[in-house]
C-alpha cells in the first residue's frame, strides 16, 4: 500500500474507532457489534505495524496492550491539585460563599449572589489530563498537591477517555481534573474473570 494512502486509512479507522468508542462508552449506545469492534481495530493495528511512522500518540490502538508501568516519573502541577475542604455547619458555608463573591469581586465581577451545583462525592483517584491541540499529552495524579506521578500511559488504558478530542471548540492547552473510579460492575467483572481463570488453572472454588 502507499506511504499516503496508509496514512489517510490510519487516521480514518482511528477517527471511526474513536467515534465508536465515544457512543458506547459515553453515550451507552452499541452501534456495531464486538467482532466488527475488533476488526476495525485488528486493521487500524495491522496498518500501523507496516507504517509505524503514522502510529500517532492518540491512535485508539494505544488503548490495548503493553502500556501499563509501575515505574512513574515526578511532574510538577502547573496549578496546585488541592483537596476538597469539609465543612459540618451553616455559617461555614455562608463564610464560603462570602469567601467566593469578595474573589469574583477582586477580579472586577460584581455578584450580588451566586448559585451553585452540588453532587455526590466519587471518591477515586484524583488525576489531572493534559490535552494539547485536542491530543492527550499527560496525565498526572494529584500527589500531594504541588506533584505528582505521571500516568499517562496507564491512563490511556482507560477506553472511557477520548486521546483525541471531539470536534474543535477547545482551546489549545486544556487541563481536565477529575477523578479515577472503578464502578461495582467492572469491580465484579475482574473478580469472575480471577475466579475463572483460576478455575481453568485447576484450583477449586474452596482453595
Amino acid at each position: 500500500m502507499d506511504s499516503q494512502i496508509a496514512k489517510e486509512e490510519i487516521i480514518r479507522l482511528s477517527e471511526l474507532i474513536a467515534h465508536y468508542n465515544h457512543q458506547y462508552y459515553i453515550e451507552d449506545k452499541s452501534l456495531i457489534s464486538d467482532q466488527e469492534f475488533d476488526e476495525l481495530l485488528a486493521a487500524l493495528i495491522k496498518l500501523e505495524t507496516e507504517f509505524p511512522e503514522y502510529r500517532f500518540p492518540y491512535s485508539p490502538s494505544q488503548k490495548v496492550g503493553g502500556g501499563i508501568t509501575k515505574k512513574f516519573s515526578t511532574v510538577k502541577h502547573k496549578y496546585p491539585m488541592l483537596s476538597l475542604g469539609n465543612t459540618y455547619s451553616e455559617e461555614d458555608l455562608k463564610e464560603f460563599d462570602s469567601r467566593i463573591l469578595k474573589i469574583l469581586a477582586d477580579e472586577g465581577i460584581q455578584l450580588n449572589q451566586i448559585s451553585y451545583c452540588c453532587e455526590l462525592k466519587f471518591d477515586g483517584v484524583a488525576i489531572g489530563i493534559k490535552y494539547e491541540n485536542g491530543k492527550m499529552v499527560q496525565a498526572v495524579t494529584r500527589g500531594d498537591g504541588t506533584q505528582g506521578d505521571d500516568v499517562t500511559q496507564n491512563v490511556k488504558t482507560i477506553r472511557s477517555l477520548p486521546l483525541q478530542l471531539m470536534g474543535n471548540n477547545y482551546p489549545e492547552q486544556l487541563e481536565v481534573r477529575g477523578e479515577i473510579i472503578l464502578p461495582f460492575a467492572a469491580f465484579n467483572a475482574i473478580n469472575r474473570g480471577i475466579e475463572e481463570n483460576l478455575l481453568e488453572a485447576g484450583y477449586s472454588q474452596e482453595e
